[in-house]
């Protein structure tokens, strides 16, 4: 790559966020990484690649000048945007509380939303970006004690294809990477019956967080400049 180009990913500070931080900085990207707090594991990164913010994403309403300070500390063309911080909170709808319900829904759909309103306007100044919402396997499978989740995933993945239609003739894609069950240190922690039937479904064994980083830099290269609108499914062959 030439021209340094910058890619904001959210939740970057650690599991997937930060595989997917380091999987574009191999590839030549500058990543400007948005998390509650910073890490070592991302700042490990080459500094000349890499800028982090710390912020909540669950206030909307900075987002606009959120991304206006991004852009300006990275002097470069935002080029991408990888909306992959969110959080699911188990729990009988029947009993959770409304807090925690408006909180997964603002984090997990709202500001993806939001934050790809201000980066699309950003790119239809070059005529061209990429966008990648992170959703899940839940979204269509779904997940006892996860509805709210799930809603906010198969959220994601409508929006997806809504925008990917709006914005298509200025030269921006957007796409999803959907994750099924991953190799982190919480499925490990998993009793051994659970995470036994887990890996039982998927054929070819569960996935790790670096298969879906893959995807995801897939969707942001020039080979997939004629790929929009989709669903990349990242989860072993579990839902084939």
């Amino acid at each position: 790559m030439t021209d340094r180009q910058t890619v904001i990913v959210t939740g970057a500070a650690k599991g997937l966020g930060l595989a997917i931080a380091a999987t574009l900085v191999e590839a030549g990207f500058f990543v400007a990484g948005i998390g509650r707090s910073e890490s070592k594991a991302f700042n490990a990164l080459p500094a000349e690649h890499r800028h982090f913010t710390e912020y909540d994403l669950t206030d909307l309403h900075g987002i606009p000048a959120l991304l206006k300070q991004i852009v300006g500390a990275a002097q470069s063309p935002l080029y991408g945007l990888v909306n992959n911080a969110g959080i699911g909170l188990d729990g009988t709808l029947a009993t959770q509380h409304a807090s925690d319900i408006s909180r997964v829904l603002k984090l997990n759909l709202e500001a993806p939303i939001t934050l790809s309103k201000y980066a699309v306007r950003y790119m239809l100044r070059q005529r061209q970006g990429r966008i990648v919402n992170i959703s899940s396997i839940i979204a269509s499978t779904g997940f006892n004690g996860l509805a709210v989740y799930a809603a906010s995933k198969a959220g994601l993945e409508g929006f997806t294809r809504s925008l990917s239609r709006e914005v298509g003739r200025a030269g921006i894609t957007v796409n999803c990477v959907a994750p099924g069950y991953m190799l982190t240190d919480m499925t490990l922690g998993l009793e051994g019956s659970k995470l036994e039937s887990i890996k039982r479904r998927a054929p070819l064994g569960l996935p790790e967080t670096s298969h879906a980083a893959h995807a995801v830099r897939y969707l942001l290269e020039p080979g997939a400049a004629r790929t929009t609108g989709t669903v990349v499914t990242v989860d072993g062959g579990s839902t084939a």
